[in-house]
């Protein structure tokens, strides 16, 4: 007997291995194949990756009904369900499209972890493929395809910038690495190149205040860029390009591993662009020139607990100049031949560790060190910067409370050679702040929140915040947020146009800070078709207003530029839409559109803000041909007119600058493995902001002013080697002086 049910029992065994089924198939992204793609059997230990021709094979798999899950990191998560019965192998492909960003995780925020869709805050998520569309030399020149995000030239000669949000000026947009505020001060001008696009993971980007969780210079929004997890970067990465002009540009990145316990991820960019061009034949060069290296490393710490430690550190070194054609370094700083000449120093450090406790409580700290010698024509700006910031938060919840409590202390050192920095500035700044979200029911959740900062020269700060989502579905989701905001003014090292032309610098009065209220209405509703296309339609409303604000004044004198708290008030306020289309027929397309109007009003007379446009449109239109292993990728933006700082009545110049645009177009092959060739033409039209202009340059012939004359209380003489009364002034400018160029480039990547 025994013998029998041994017999039977052997039967049945083979009977089950012998139906065990093989599944085997193909995972491929809009016909190319996917390597290193991730394949399970939901519920079950049964997993494997995709080869490098995107292959993948399954055995043994026991009969019944089964959920093939595959997911690739930037890519939707694809599952099918199976019924394995008694066939021995089952062909199973898999063609995953492109995420709609809308389900990723973002950090920005909340300072923690959540869903887009969740987040009470409205949050964008740009990813590199977004930023490939129209490849650029740094993140400032990146973010111009950004609906309500503007990079805004502030000099002709050293082509320096910041980035405006919704018509707010640079300094009022917070630019954090990895969540960290290092790029302030003085980098908020010179420090936004230069960070290397291999390394970027994403870009998150919050329009509206958020000092109650950032503290200062969050008033306008932040722009949080996010790098590389060393465990998900490829081994190799490598983007080179050049165009018409000259300009070189080159990015790499590695990754390697030191054992079982860190990997380490490296980027390096280089920048060179030493070819100078007069189109507009003023003898000032229409770009500057540059050299520009930046070195960015990043460790990833295994630990035994799965807690975080990371530490990443950059340095950066750029040596750029601009001005008269025949300049040449021997003419530095002296008053023969003008140029601007800009050494920039720079190096940071930041890092993140979860301390090995059960609650989730992590530390977070950055560091650095900014060394400029500049000089603008024969005036010198010698300044040092220090930056450190340590942060601890505290992540815990109770019943429907989630919390967040943090402290933070910031050490910032500064000392320049202006007379406005009569000794070296030091300050600590000591800070508190705690969120409480709330889940209020199913579809309700509140947020609640407020940050007390002390400054020894301002006093107790305190900003509150208030922010309410209600999700009617998955697929319409409406928020509102309030709030407060502040910020400390850094003249020198954020207003530029106060260390270049002729123009006198007259500081009437002490600089308190600025203090703004907020209101924010957003929609967000997701249409999926029957025929599996996808549109995302995503609206804002806001409002911001002002006291104290510290707005350049270049009406009153136009030989000067006056700072003073505004006596009275100003007022941004508009609306943004973005829409987002993906078709099965492999079109995409993104399409933006803000109005706003950016004014202030003070003894009762409300005027337009200068270098503020009433409305701005952007789009990228992208359409792959298989056939052809081709991407067609049409990208563009358009500006409203807005007011210019002329130089009085006579100045012929126009007192606004027309509706431009600048237009590219890119094709990229990518029928060879690991390897896109692109190739395209930028600014398609050839605009240049000169064009309806007699000059952009004031005095351009003399920019020493040594031929001007003046009138017993100071101003300016019209004489006939002078008609229209002008000193020399390069801040007229509102848009890039580069015309029509090519470009081509290559790209290469192993896994």
């Amino acid at each position: 007997m025994k013998n029998l049910i041994l017999l039977i029992g052997i039967l049945l065994t083979n009977t089950v291995l012998f139906a065990q089924t093989t599944i085997k198939g193909k995972v491929s992204s809009e016909g190319m194949p996917l390597q290193y793609a991730n394949i399970s059997l939901k519920n079950s230990k049964i997993a494997t990756i995709s080869d490098e021709d995107g292959n993948y094979f399954i055995q043994k798999i026991m009969p019944g009904n089964h959920e093939m899950v595959v997911s690739y990191t930037g890519l939707k998560t694809r599952t099918k369900k199976i019924m394995v019965t008694d066939t021995t192998e089952i062909i199973l492909n898999f063609d995953l499209k492109e995420s709609n960003t809308l389900d990723e995780v973002v950090i920005t925020g909340t300072l923690k972890p959540v869903s887009r869709l969740e987040s009470p805050v409205p949050v964008e998520v740009y990813k590199p493929a977004f930023f490939k569309k129209n490849p650029t030399s740094n993140i400032f020149e990146a973010l111009q395809n950004v609906n309500g995000v503007r990079p805004q030239l502030n000099c002709n000669v050293c082509n320096t910038g910041d980035i405006h949000i919704n018509g707010l000026e640079g300094p009022y947009t917070l630019v954090l690495i990895d969540g960290m505020p290092i790029v302030s001060g003085l980098s908020t001008v010179y420090g936004l190149s230069g960070i290397p696009n291999s390394l970027l993971e994403r870009i998150e980007i919050v329009k509206g205040p958020a000092s109650s969780l950032y503290g200062s210079e969050a008033v306008g929004g932040l722009i949080n860029i996010i790098t590389k997890n060393p465990k998900n970067a490829p081994a190799f990465s490598a983007d080179a390009f050049t165009n018409s002009w000259g300009e070189l540009n080159l990015d790499l990145g590695f990754k390697g591993n030191v054992s079982k316990t860190a990997s380490v991820l490296t980027g390096i960019n280089y920048f060179n662009y030493s070819n100078p061009i007069d189109n507009n034949h003023d003898n000032f060069t229409d770009m500057t020139l540059q050299d520009r290296i930046s070195v960015f490393q990043k460790w990833n710490f295994n630990r035994k607990n799965n807690k975080l430690l990371s530490v990443a550190g950059r340095y950066f070194y750029e040596d750029r100049w601009g001005g008269e054609m025949q300049w040449e370094k021997k003419y530095r700083g002296g008053d023969e031949v003008y140029g601007e000449s800009i050494y920039t120093k720079r190096w940071e450090i930041l890092g993140a560790y979860e301390l090995p406790f059960s609650e989730k409580m992590l530390f977070s700290f950055s560091y650095t060190d900014h060394d400029q010698n500049s000089v603008y024509g024969n005036t010198p700006y010698l300044a040092k910067q220090r930056i450190g910031f340590g942060q601890l938060t505290w992540d815990k919840k109770i019943a429907s409370h989630d919390m967040l409590f943090g402290t933070a202390l910031r050490y910032q050192y500064y000392n320049d050679n202006t007379p406005a920095t009569a000794e070296e500035s030091i300050n600590w700044i000591p800070s508190l702040f705690v969120q409480d979200e709330i889940a209020l029911a199913e579809k309700h959740k509140l947020l609640l929140g407020a940050r007390y900062d002390y400054n020894r020269n301002h006093g107790a700060i305190f900003t509150p915040r208030l922010a309410y989502k209600l999700k009617i579905n998955d697929n319409n989701i409406v928020r509102f947020n309030t709030g407060t905001g502040f910020r400390v003014v850094n003249l020198f090292t954020e207003e530029h146009a106060a260390l270049t032309g002729s123009r006198d610098v007259i500081i009437l009065e002490e600089l308190k800070p600025e203090r703004s209220y907020n209101a924010n209405l957003n929609y967000l509703k997701k249409i999926f078709t029957n025929n599996g296309n996808f549109i995302g339609l995503e609206t804002s409303a806001w409002y911001t207003h002002f006291t104290n604000s510290i707005i350049p004044d270049y009406d009153t004198n136009p030989n000067q530029i006056i700072y003073k708290n505004l006596d009275g008030y100003a007022v941004t306020k508009g609306i943004s839409t973005n829409i987002d289309m993906v078709f099965q027929n492999g079109l995409k397309v993104i399409v933006g559109a803000t109005y706003m109007d950016v004014s202030k009003t003070e003894n009762g007379i409300k005027t337009r803000q200068i270098l503020t446009e009433k409305f701005t449109g952007t789009w990228a239109i992208s359409y792959r041909i298989n056939k052809l292993f081709l991407d067609v990728d049409y990208t563009g933006n358009l500006y409203g007119p807005m007011r210019l700082p002329t130089l009085g009545e006579l100045d012929p110049r126009k007192d606004y600058s027309p509706t431009w645009s600048i237009q590219n177009i890119q094709f990229t092959f990518n029928k060879f493995k690991n390897i896109e060739i692109y190739a395209g033409i930028k600014n398609l039209l050839n605009w240049t902001p000169n064009k309806g202009n007699p000059f952009i340059i004031a005095r351009a012939n003399d920019p020493f002013d040594k031929n001007v004359q003046y009138d017993p209380e100071g101003n300016v003489l019209a004489t006939a080697d002078n008609p229209y009364a002008l000193t020399f002034d390069p801040g007229y400018v509102y848009g890039p002086n580069q015309g029509i160029r090519s470009f081509f480039g290559l790209r290469y990547t192993l896994k």
